[in-house]
Formats: C-alpha cells, sequence, structure tokens
C-alpha cells in the first residue's frame, strides 16, 4: 500500500527543480549558486559547500519541488538548498538566525551538538512550542564552542525531507589542526516516498525494506558448515527473540530494492560531488552524518585518514583506513592525497547501497569505486546472548528482569556492577553514591529500571542477560576485515587547543541506567521499557556529575543525543575522556558515560534513528 503525499507539502510558494542525478545527468540547477536560476543568500565559500557567514542569518523553511532520482517530490529546504546551507559562525560572537516558517504546518530547527539557552534548543513541546505557519522566530544566543555541528528539524518528517544543514564554528584562538583546504561532507539518506508511508510500511510490517533475510539457501550452507542441530538451534533462538539477523537497518537502499538513495552534500553517486586540491595539500574533510536512519562505513581507498575531531571536540590525531559513523556524529579529518583522484566512499551500514564523491586535482576526474562489502549477520554474542541459555526462552514472556540469568535489578546504583557482563570491565569503576529518593518537590531524581518495573511484554521483546564492554571494537560487519576502523576506545581529548567544556575530573555524585528497548514486531522503541508517553523525565541536579549506564537491548544500533549537556565517554582510564554529543550503542553493549548538570531547563534525551525516535525513544532530562 503506497500512501499519498502529506498534502501538507502538496503547496508551495515557488518553485525551484533539481536536476535528476540518478542516471549520471550533468548539473543544470543543482546548485542554486552556480545555476542562477533564482536569487539565493548563499554562496559557494571555503567548505566546498553554499554557506552563509557573519552574525546574522535569515533562513526561510519551505516546500520545494526537487527531483533527486528521476521523480519528481516535494523537498522540506532551507533557502531552497538541499541540504540547507552551511552556517559559519565564529566562537565567541552573539548569532542571531530570523527563521521564517512558509509552510502550512508548523516547524522548528534546533542546532545539534550546540550549548544555548534552553528557550533557543529547538524542540517542540519541550522547550519551545514550534514555528506556526506564517511566523518568524528568532534565535539568538553567544557562540561558546567551535568545531563541526549541523542542524535539523525536530519537527515529526521534516529532516527526512531535507530540513538540515551542516553548521562550522571557528574557533577564537588559533586551531591545532592545519590543513590548506577544507570541506564539509555531509551524508544523507533520500526517500521520494512520503515519510509518513515509510513509517507506516515499518508500523505495519516487521522487515518491510529489509531486503538481505536469510533465504533456504543460507539455511542449506549452514547446514553444511555447523550441522544440522546447531543451525535448527540457531533459527530457533532468533525466532524466540522474534528477530533476524539479517535486520541490521530499518530502511534499505534503492540498489537491492529499498527506497534510499545515498546523498553526500545533496548530490547521489553518480552526480559525483568533487573536491578540488593541489598536489602536497592537507585536507580537512569535516564529514556530518545528516541522514534520518543510515549508519555509513566511511573510506578512502588507498588513502590513510587523520582522525582529528569526534561530535565537533578536537582529539589526539589517530591514523585508520576507515571509520563507521552513526546518525548525528560528526568526525574531522585530515588527508593528503598523493594521486590525482581518490574517491570518498560511503557504504550503508547494511551493504544496501552507497555513495561516493571525489577529490581530484581538476574537474571532471574520477577514481575506482570500491565493491560493497559483504553482507553480514549478526550472532548471539553480537546479542548479548549466551546460547547455553536458550533452552529457558520459552517462558520468558513476561517475566521480571530480576529473575533472569546474571541480572540484579535491586539496590543503589552502585550495585550496577553486579550486572552480567560488568565482569569484563578493564579498570575499576567509580563508587557511586545512593542517590535522595526525592528531590524538594517530591520527585524522585534519578529513575531507575526497578522504578519502572522493567519486563518483556509488548514494549521489550528482548534484555540482553550478558551485555558487553565493546568500545575497542568497530562494530558488525567492520570487526576483524583487514582495515584499520576507529573504535570509540580510540578517542582520547586533546589537552590543547580549543576546548568546548572545562575539564572536570571530579567523582560521580550518583549513577542511573537506561535500558534501551524494543518490539520490532510491534515498532515501538523506549527507555527502561517505556515510550514517551509514558515515561518521566530523569532528573539531574544542577551542578551534580552523573554517572550514566546505556544498556542495548535491541538487535539496532542506537545514537543516544543528549540535548544541551556533553557526555564524557568512559572509553580509557588512563587518558581524557573524549566529548560527545551522540553516542552510539551497538546491539547488546553496554556504555558508560559522565555527565555534569551544568545547564538547567528541560532537554531532550533520544535515539537519533529518526523513526526509532518516533516510534518511542524519546524521553528528557530535566536539569534544576
Amino acid at each position: 500500500m503506497k500512501l499519498p503525499m502529506n498534502p501538507q507539502l502538496l503547496q508551495f510558494t515557488r518553485r525551484r527543480f533539481v536536476q535528476g542525478l540518478a542516471a549520471g545527468a550533468v548539473v543544470a540547477a543543482f546548485a542554486p549558486w552556480l545555476a542562477g536560476a533564482e536569487e539565493t543568500t548563499a554562496r559557494r565559500g571555503r567548505y566546498g559547500v553554499p554557506e552563509l557567514s557573519g552574525t546574522e542569518f535569515d533562513l526561510a523553511i519551505e516546500p520545494t519541488a526537487v527531483n533527486i532520482t528521476g521523480t519528481p517530490t516535494i523537498a522540506t529546504l532551507v533557502n531552497g538548498l538541499l541540504p540547507g546551507p552551511l552556517l559559519r559562525w565564529r566562537e565567541g560572537d552573539t548569532v542571531t538566525m530570523r527563521v521564517t516558517n512558509r509552510l502550512n504546518t508548523s516547524t522548528s530547527i534546533h542546532w545539534h551538538g550546540i550549548l544555548v539557552p534552553n528557550q533557543m534548543d529547538g524542540v517542540p513541546g519541550i522547550t519551545f512550542p514550534g514555528i506556526a505557519p506564517g511566523e518568524t522566530f528568532v534565535y539568538r544566543f553567544p557562540v561558546r564552542q567551535s568545531g563541526t555541528f549541523w542542524y535539523h528539524s525536530h519537527t515529526r518528517f521534516q529532516e527526512q525531507t531535507g530540513l538540515a544543514g551542516p553548521l562550522v564554528i571557528e574557533p577564537r584562538q588559533p586551531d591545532p589542526v592545519h590543513a590548506d583546504r577544507d570541506y564539509v561532507v555531509m551524508l544523507n539518506d533520500w526517500t521520494d516516498e512520503d515519510p509518513e508511508a515509510v513509517y507506516y510500511h515499518l508500523k505495519a510490517t516487521d522487515g518491510y525494506y529489509n531486503y538481505h533475510k536469510r533465504t533456504i539457501g543460507d539455511f542449506f550452507h549452514d547446514t553444511s558448515a555447523k550441522g544440522l542441530a546447531a543451525t535448527l538451534k540457531n533459527r530457533w533462538a532468533w525466532g524466540m527473540m522474534r528477530m533476524s539477523p539479517r535486520d541490521i537497518s530499518d530502511v534499505s537502499g534503492r540498489q537491492t530494492g529499498g527506497t534510499y538513495t545515498y546523498l553526500i552534500n545533496g548530490q547521489p553517486p553518480a552526480a559525483n560531488w568533487t573536491g578540488l586540491f593541489k598536489r602536497g595539500e592537507r585536507l580537512r574533510l569535516r564529514f556530518i552524518n545528516g541522514s534520518a536512519m543510515t549508519y555509513f562505513d566511511v573510506r578512502i581507498p588507498g588513502l590513510k585518514m587523520t582522525v582529528v575531531a569526534a561530535d565537533g571536540s578536537n582529539v589526539e590525531p589517530v591514523s585508520v583506513d576507515e571509520f563507521r559513523i552513526g546518525v548525528a556524529e560528526t568526525y574531522d579529518v585530515i588527508v593528503e592525497p598523493k594521486d590525482d583522484a581518490c574517491t570518498i566512499f560511503a557504504q550503508a551500514m547494511d551493504r544496501s547501497g552507497y555513495t561516493r564523491a571525489t577529490l581530484a586535482v581538476r574537474e571532471g576526474l574520477t577514481a575506482p569505486v570500491p565493491p560493497m562489502d559483504p553482507i553480514y549477520s549478526r550472532t548471539m554474542i553480537d546479542m548479548g546472548m549466551a546460547m547455553s541459555s536458550m533452552s529457558g526462552m520459552k517462558d520468558m514472556k513476561g517475566m521480571d528482569m530480576a529473575g533472569m540469568p546474571g541480572m540484579k535489578m535491586s539496590g543503589a546504583p552502585s550495585e550496577m556492577s553486579g550486572m552480567g557482563g560488568m565482569g569484563n570491565m578493564k579498570h575499576m569503576r567509580p563508587k557511586i553514591p545512593q542517590p535522595a529518593t526525592a528531590n524538594a518537590s517530591g520527585q524522585i531524581a534519578y529513575p531507575q529500571p526497578q522504578d519502572v518495573h522493567l519486563r518483556l511484554g509488548p514494549a521489550v521483546v528482548n534484555l540482553a542477560q550478558h551485555p558487553t564492554e565493546r568500545l575497542d571494537r568497530p562494530g558488525d560487519g567492520l570487526n576483524d576485515n583487514g582495515r584499520r576502523v576507529l573504535c570509540y576506545a580510540d578517542l582520547v581529548r586533546l589537552a590543547e587547543g580549543p576546548q568546548n567544556i572545562p575539564f572536570n575530573e571530579s567523582d560521580p555524585d550518583a549513577g542511573v541506567l537506561l535500558h534501551l528497548t524494543g518490539n520490532m514486531d510491534r515498532y515501538i522503541f523506549g527507555f527502561n521499557g517505556q515510550t514517551y508517553d509514558q515515561s518521566q523525565p530523569v532528573r539531574y541536579p544542577y551542578g551534580q556529575r552523573i554517572w550514566v549506564t546505556l544498556i542495548n537491548d535491541t538487535m539496532m544500533e542506537h545514537p543516544i543525543h543528549l540535548h544541551g549537556l556533553f557526555t564524557e565517554l568512559d572509553s580509557r582510564p588512563d587518558r581524557l575522556r573524549p566529548l560527545k554529543h551522540t553516542v552510539s550503542v551497538k546491539p547488546g553493549e553496554k556504555v558508560h558515560y559522565y555527565v555534569t548538570a551544568n545547564e538547567r531547563g528541560r532537554w531532550a534525551y533520544h535515539c537519533h534513528l529518526l523513526y526509532h525516535m518516533e516510534a518511542g525513544m524519546f524521553t528528557s532530562a530535566v536539569v534544576a
């Protein structure tokens, strides 16, 4: 069933057609700053994409006719650009953005990873009511940081229809990273379908966009390799969890029958976005994953990349061949091309498609595009499960988590060390004191799973019995692939140069445990088994330092984003912890980070997979 296009997008005040590029057509009007079909305030600047710079910005959000794949459709764009114009700010300035809504429905812009006053964060229903049709909302705040970030709508599915753009903040002090040229590389997933239809398909049919399901051929192959008994036991275990080991991504690419076309700087693979350079130059590439649902594995075949920043914060340089970038994450890398042309290759994590761009000494050059890596399957160990315990799964429906092997649900947060999987910790965890049971208003300060009585049921189909800490592993499909792949454990905060947030090495005041839960059959996701309409905010007393543990009980990666506050990823005990605004948690993984509650207000806290967020994996954190 194909639902009609959302009627709010059928009306538009002006038409700017983006030429279809699926067949490699020449760009005629894709870039308005080149075509001149209609004036625009953006110009192609130093970062290789249309940009606006200064302290005063006028941004118009409006429906715009585009054609990316050969099928005309309507996008929701900022100033008529896909992605929106790069906004270039300077640390220490005060910036003003006048955002005008030319849609016939409400809209918003959230400044992802930017430290702003609470009322400027741009989340309807949390920090402001949204921008009504025909109205102009003025965002104004001081710029307190530097680095690579991005902005996007926080209203329903507008981000999926193009309402997103890059953001670069130049440091006030000299940048410790030297580069001769600087390019933004923004990754997106585009669909010609109405996002409401995509969401309907996900809710209606498990695996609607999954074209990599195991077949009878896979069964015979596994039987030959592992034996009939082992193969049947594996199939039964996955069936009892109502999951598929090939269910890597919810929404897949057109190259394997799905719906997504993958873009770099708004252009599909055939368009071949090109960044120019001269021999001997150092290039800084600012990768931004502005996708709605897609993780990308990124490499430049034959060329080392030196990672110098993560989520806008400088890190000690680390040389890699490849990195996985979760939705909403950013990585800055330095490259020094040796050939006249090389390919930036970004393949979707589920291997359902790719996008590419070129770095070249002159226009028109290309380099070979490598084949995509093989399709892979998750294992029970990846899911934090032990095969030896599968025999009891038939009795698990509705079982209290407290009865599961290795799980200890009662007691203070300091007893989290008793949970399954903690035995493989590489260093001692901080001692976390028992928090007060209630704050001055009588509300529980740190909701724990025992407060919500986490159980298997309609919203929770699996609980990882043996979650493991795998920050030193890049992730399924990349582990041991013969290339040097970036891991979170490689990220070490740079001790010199511009810093976004002061160092804080104090012990935590309390701990919070959040399970990432879900049910793919019903397409329900949540924290601790509860969706947004069921949950209570996590309450962080102002000035306190919180030790947060995330456990992923689902078979999907989840990029968890906490607004208004940076997290300090607990990756290595001997080095400075890296700052992250978005933390990707693998299936069956346990991740720890610190949060310093120094920004007052109610802040959104959610999975950044757009359809997961809309399906319930959204809550808020209150700092007061």
